[in-house]
């Protein structure tokens, strides 16, 4: 039998050809992660866009884009959300780039200097929760689909969409953020002909932030104005003010000696020492300064966090704080969370 060798050569090309045509290009796509005014007073606080399409073997970089802090993370499915503290144990963060195969944790830890990136690349198909450890209120889904299938969108698409949403939370376009500030802001006059719309027994009331909940088909978005309503307040001694929070994110009232780490403790009294601290007959924690030179510290001022299936009942949030002011003065405060953003504020108390 004879054997054509130019056939047998081309086969044996054919053969390695084949062996040696290049895998699928994995692409790497652009994504965002918050947003901020000029003025760091208002912050987005979301993964723009939202939900996003890819491949296996697709990575997705993440720019930083506030000064306010935010983590990537990725966590398996039925593990319990860790805390911003304890990200992913041992070492809280993972290197950067990091693979998330749906089994193992990924966490960027808390960033906050704009322009930093976090790349995660993602090997298995599976639709996937990308959280923020530090705001509740921001998710998003990443929908890794195999390579055989189309993806739906292009990376302009993302660019587009990450655009209209940052523009509808950032420029607050329903108006929502600014109509809470009005409706929270006082209204009624009081004797002192000043403003206020809860007045009790002298009190003067702070709008403490306001901020507005969105949700798209990826996850959960939100915007807060972080400043306080009236930055400065004028009292007289024996007064009494009131912080009041319509914010979807904590903040704090804080004088003096700001607690460690800017979150402090979970207990205000362990940072409020020598400071007389009680619980008004409404659930508010009410503070006493004597002098300019006391701290306090309110602890989180925040509406409860939305109710899950299956959890623990834990009452209604701590959405008030009050201090009645014995002796003239000039006192600042800022929140303790936000100060670096510029929410600050005093209140000057006149004989």
């Amino acid at each position: 039998m004879r054997i054509d060798l130019r056939r047998v050569a081309t086969c044996a090309a054919l053969i390695l050809m084949v062996g040696i045509v290049p895998a699928a290009r994995a692409d790497t796509w652009q994504a965002r992660v918050g947003a901020q005014g000029f003025d760091k007073g208002v912050q987005v606080l979301a993964f723009l866009p939202n939900e996003i399409w890819i491949h296996q073997g697709d990575s997705i970089t993440w720019t930083f884009a506030a000064d306010e802090k935010h983590s990537v993370t990725f966590i398996p499915l039925n593990t319990p959300r860790p805390t911003f503290k304890t990200g992913c144990p041992p070492s809280v963060t993972t290197p950067n780039p990091a693979t998330f195969d749906g089994t193992n944790c990924v966490n960027s830890g808390l960033i906050n200097t704009p322009g930093t990136t976090y790349t995660v690349t993602f090997p298995n198909p599976g639709n996937y929760a990308v959280l923020c450890l530090l705001h509740v209120n921001q998710t998003g889904t990443i929908h890794v689909l195999s390579s055989a299938q189309p993806i739906p969108h292009d990376q302009e698409f993302y660019d587009r969409q990450a655009a209209i949403e940052e523009r509808d939370l950032l420029y607050d376009r329903d108006g929502g953020v600014a109509a809470k500030l009005r409706q929270d802001s006082p209204r009624d006059r009081d004797e002192d002909g000043d403003d206020s719309s809860h007045a009790m027994h002298g009190m003067k009331i702070v709008v403490t932030g306001a901020g507005e909940l969105a949700v798209t088909p990826g996850g959960a978005q939100s915007v807060s104005k972080m400043r306080f309503g009236r930055e400065t307040i004028t009292i007289h001694a024996g007064q009494t003010v009131e912080w009041a929070s319509s914010d979807v994110s904590g903040h704090s009232v804080t004088f003096g000696q700001e607690p460690p780490g800017g979150f402090g403790p979970l207990d205000p009294a362990t940072a409020s020492s020598g400071v007389l601290l009680t619980h008004d007959s409404d659930g508010a924690l009410h503070a006493v300064l004597t002098s300019t030179a006391d701290s306090v510290y309110s602890g989180r001022i925040s509406p409860q966090n939305q109710e899950r299936a299956g959890s623990n009942e834990q009452g209604p949030g701590a959405t008030r704080f009050r201090v009645s002011f014995t002796t003239a003065g000039t006192y600042p405060y800022v929140c303790s969370y936000h100060d670096e953003l510029g929410m600050k504020g005093e209140v000057i108390v006149l004989p």
